[in-house]
């Protein structure tokens, strides 16, 4: 199965649980700092419907840092059916979400999802394939930051057939890495082994 159709799929399954939250359960915090789920949905869809020079501009407007903060404000209007409803419009990644195949939506909405889930107390398991292919991807993205906090370090899951590097190893689930290595210090306790504290301190935890 290519990026582009788990990317697809990935999106589908989101949707889905989306659809089951009550209007408070919209307005709870994320992952992701000062983001309510809300704005995690909003920053999810805000590239689909960008051409060049929109892209162009929205870059401009946040300085390229803060590009992200811009969309999820042009989306902060919407409310969760809105939302909801943009996004089963939009379940064929397009724009720059689009980008290497589908690779960029798979990997933002593979992430996102745990953003959103794990604050709500509503785990997943995460379809192997893709939890393979988001791990791999993750680890080369600058944007990311996965290679500057793993550098001299073993990954290895517990739970799939997937591990990565030397060094001092970090243990845990495919999903509770993938949260780790991507900034994400609330997993921190369920991962063990030498390299940990290592990754911890990168991480800023």
């Amino acid at each position: 199965m290519n990026d582009m159709e788990m990317a697809r799929l990935e999106r589908a399954d989101l949707a889905e649980f989306l659809a089951t939250l009550t209007p408070e359960q919209w307005e709870q915090p994320s992952l992701c700092k000062d983001w309510r789920i809300r704005d995690v949905v909003a920053h999810m869809i805000s590239y689909e419907e960008l051409g060049r020079w929109g892209l162009l501009r929205r870059f401009a407007k946040g300085k390229f840092l803060y590009a992200n903060d811009v969309g999820v404000r042009e989306f902060s209007l919407l409310g969760p059916e809105q939302l909801l409803q943009f996004l089963g419009e939009h379940l064929v990644p397009r724009g720059l979400t689009a980008g290497f195949g589908g690779m960029i939506a798979l990997v933002d909405g593979t992430i996102h999802h745990q953003d959103i889930r794990r604050p709500l107390g509503i785990p997943r398991q995460i379809p192997t394939d893709r939890l393979t292919r988001v791990l791999d991807a993750t680890l080369p993205n600058p944007r990311l930051g996965a290679w500057h906090r793993i550098r001299g370090l073993r990954l290895h899951a517990n739970d799939i057939d997937w591990s990565h590097g030397t060094g001092p190893e970090v243990t845990g689930t495919g999903e509770a890495l993938l949260l780790a290595i991507t900034g994400r210090p609330s997993v921190l306790g369920e991962l063990t082994g030498p390299g940990r504290k290592i990754l911890a301190d990168r991480i800023g935890a």
